[in-house]
């Protein structure tokens, strides 16, 4: 398969382009880019991010932010060597309530973005998912599985919007020799995630703190694995700066059930809580735990912050967010 030559000269400083580059995650791979001499342009509409994630940022020459839909056409001056794509919707709260937009950011944005990489000779990472496999009938998830995803479920216009845009990813790695890079997102928290959001992290935190009721639906019997942010932004930077084509799950194989996390946060929070239960939603995942062998071979890559010191800085975050 015929690649580009291009890559970029060690002498001079890179330009990493961001799209979300105002979300959650789009905002700490921002600060790990300048952290490592890149400079940076944001671009984010905050229908989901926020300006409070990059207001740090205010004043400093390396970064250049642009409030723009990415599903819009990008145009940028000067040259760009890397294009991160990271915006999308990425919480159940989110793409239930938008979902026509999660599905144009997932297919037009993808391809505004990889246009852009196109045009400029960039290397480029689409930020997906480990919705893409679905509800598993696998354990534990390696990217070889396909996945079983119910297409006019709920929860498709964000599952579907991921595959297409890995499908749209790879046809131009083919078709125009872009180098590309896929990375599959499992469970991930940290500070700057939105409190009302309806991820189980800042809903289970936000409850704990004000002592209100821990909500656990189904019997609290389905798993997830949660990674903490500063070690998933430094596994995808890993993959952008290594040669490899092929999807990567990062996220940490630490499996715990939604009982047992919820149990945690209580600890943690040191909350007079108690837990209720609530129906299971349509199509919720039973299963979640990566295989990341890829990453800890070709990367050598593997989480190092355990669940119990990444919430420290997470509650400290959510408490002052509920305090202000």
């Amino acid at each position: 398969m015929p690649k580009r030559t291009k890559r970029v000269n060690a002498s001079k400083q890179p330009t990493s382009v961001i799209t979300g580059g105002a979300g959650f995650l789009g905002s700490h791979l921002t600060d790990l880019l300048l952290s490592r001499g890149h400079r940076v342009i944001g671009i984010d509409n905050f229908v989901t991010g926020t300006v409070d994630n990059i207001a740090h940022l205010a004043g400093n020459p390396n970064y250049k932010f642009i409030q723009q839909d990415v599903t819009e056409f990008l145009f940028l001056d000067g040259p760009v060597d890397y294009v991160w794509h990271f915006a999308s919707p990425a919480s159940p709260i989110d793409y239930l309530e938008l979902p026509i937009q999660t599905l144009k950011v997932g297919s037009l944005g993808t391809h505004k973005a990889l246009g852009l990489a196109k045009e400029k000779g960039a290397r480029f990472l689409i930020a997906s998912t480990s919705e893409i496999y679905g509800d598993p009938l696998v354990h534990p998830q390696k990217e070889d599985y396909w996945g079983n995803v119910n297409t006019i479920g709920p929860r498709g216009c964000y599952d579907e919007s991921k595959r297409f845009a890995e499908a749209l990813t790879m046809a131009y790695h083919r078709e125009h020799s872009i180098e590309t890079r896929i990375v599959r997102i499992f469970n991930t928290y940290g500070p700057r995630m939105r409190i009302n959001d309806g991820r189980v992290v800042p809903a289970f935190v936000s409850q704990a703190l004000q002592n209100k009721p821990i909500t656990v639906f189904g019997k609290g019997t389905q798993t997830r694995s949660f990674c903490f942010c500063a070690d998933l932004i430094e596994g995808i930077y890993r993959l952008m700066m290594s040669s490899h084509s092929e999807p990567v799950n990062i996220g940490n194989p630490r499996e715990m059930t939604m009982l047992e996390f919820a149990e945690s946060i209580i600890d943690a929070t040191g909350s007079r809580s108690k837990i209720i239960f609530k129906p299971l939603p349509q199509d919720d995942p039973k299963q979640r735990r990566p295989d990341i062998t890829r990453a800890r071979t070709w990367l050598k890559w593997e989480p190092k912050i355990c669940l119990e010191d990444g919430l420290k800085p997470t509650i400290e975050y959510f408490r002052g967010k509920i305090s202000s």
